[in-house]
């Protein structure tokens, strides 16, 4: 039955009337990292990682404008590496080790987890945070472990992962859009 799928649908999505200054504090903080020359990490896992794709791919590609790429690089996307990783080391490092190779201070993390417990996006939030780097979390249920480690939370209080991850497409979207019209103002859209 769709009805009550979508009424569940709306209901996590009306969630995210609270997340109005977090999501203004998110989005400045990507501007000015980007103004700075900074860059934006994403990862995250399974239906999260296809998430922190989507968000990587809208600032290196494009939104809603033609303009310039901007640097966004998913960490989820090397399958070579990954399984490197996982198989020298350990699958709760795979994220962290690239943050410690491609990351400087000033660049952005940006995780994707629904429940917010995940072990490698922790410990992509603690690597960020001694490399100097703002987090934010696009996080679900009541945001879980990562909720403490990043600077900027965007929690989706709700309990199913679906509803979830679709609150996460309206956040991730309202971001890029946002960003690409504060860095590039005088672009029009199409």
């Amino acid at each position: 039955m769709f009805l009550p799928y979508l009424e569940k649908s709306i209901a996590a999505l009306e969630t995210l009337r609270s997340l109005e200054e977090a999501l203004k504090t998110a989005c400045d903080a990507i501007t000015e990292s980007l103004s700075n020359g900074g860059k934006i990490l994403s990862c995250g896992n399974g239906g999260s990682a296809a998430e922190a794709a989507h968000f990587a791919t809208e600032f290196l590609c494009r939104f809603d404008r033609d303009r310039p790429s901007l640097p966004a690089i998913n960490l989820s996307a090397d399958g070579s590496f990954l399984t490197a990783t996982g198989n020298d080391y350990e699958f709760v490092t795979v994220f962290a080790r690239q943050i410690d190779g491609l990351a400087r201070k000033g660049d952005i993390l940006v995780v994707f987890s629904t429940s917010g417990n995940s072990p490698n996006i922790v410990e992509a939030l603690r690597s960020a945070r001694t490399r100097g780097m703002k987090t934010i979390a696009l996080l679900g249920r009541n945001g879980g472990a990562a909720a403490e480690l990043a600077e900027i939370p965007l929690i989706v209080a709700c309990q199913t992962t679906s509803h979830i991850q679709e609150a996460h497409q309206v956040l991730l979207h309202y971001v890029c859009s946002t960003v690409e019209q504060q860095v590039f103002p005088s672009l029009r859209r199409p």
